[in-house]
């Protein structure tokens, strides 16, 4: 199968038209960003938002406004699984089954730092941080995956960090919930690559204009090679390039200004 950027020239197919992307957080910057650069590519978007209703219902109208590009917010508290069951079916009912899904929304919860205490986490909130950020990524992921396989099409990417791979500044909870996503995707790409589903992630690192980043210290900055924090629209361009790539699945793809090396 050849990529799907690989339409002859000056087609006015675009590379996701007729496609639905389901993205979780969609109210916050990462996913307001990526549902507009989806949607620029022609795919309509499930809006997920969990309290801010009045930027879910924008970013729809704004959306809306594109050619041939249907959205409908829909709101849920993913930290409870019977909404994420709740959610999933009612995207389905009033849009479909998803093509494409982005896990993108997550919690803090308490932020230690990397100077903090273990004790300063309960292990009742290290499993809430779980269960919101892995658990119903996993579960979400479980839903829209057989219709996927029955259509041989499916584009699945987590929202990760670079915490995963280095501890981060918020806590163990944090961290450890991100990088549990890895071990995940890895065995659902595995598993599923030969029925035309790809599944990788994004892990940034540092965004402002984003609920964890609203107000960073320029003590952080000094950690990033090109000298400044990331922004939503750089994730997302990561994301398109994701989705929009048959061939690139089981990947983890690092954006962090440079803070960390790495070869694979």
């Amino acid at each position: 199968m050849l990529d799907d950027f690989s339409l002859p020239e000056n087609t006015p197919v675009l590379p996701l038209q007729s496609k639905l992307a389901l993205i979780t957080g969609a109210s916050g910057g990462i996913g307001r960003a990526t549902a507009l650069a989806l949607a620029r590519q022609g795919c309509s978007i499930a809006v997920h938002y969990h309290s801010s209703k009045e930027k879910a219902e924008a970013l729809v109208s704004e959306l809306t406004k594109m050619k041939d590009i249907n959205a409908v917010a829909f709101q849920a508290d993913l930290s409870d699984y019977n909404n994420v069951r709740k959610l999933h079916s009612e995207v389905v009912y009033h849009m479909g089954h998803p093509d494409i899904l982005f896990n993108n929304s997550g919690t803090t919860n308490r932020v230690i730092g990397p100077n903090g205490n273990i004790e300063d986490v309960s292990i009742e909130e290290f499993e809430s941080t779980w269960r919101t950020n892995t658990g119903s990524s996993y579960l979400l992921t479980q839903l829209c995956l057989p219709k996927m396989a029955e259509k041989r099409y499916g584009r699945i990417v987590f929202n990760s960090s670079v915490a995963a791979g280095t501890g981060g500044v918020i806590g163990p909870h944090y961290a450890s919930s991100k990088s549990a996503m890895h071990g995940m995707l890895h065995w659902i790409a595995m598993r599923y690559a030969k029925e035309g589903i790809t599944c990788n992630a994004v892990a940034p690192a540092l965004v402002i204009e984003t609920g964890m980043m609203s107000n960073p210290s320029d003590q952080l900055k000094v950690r990033i090679s090109v000298g400044r924090f990331g922004h939503p629209s750089e994730i997302a361009s990561v994301v398109g390039m994701l989705v929009t790539n048959s061939y690139m699945t089981n990947k983890i793809v690092v954006a962090d200004g440079g803070w960390t090396p790495s070869a694979f």
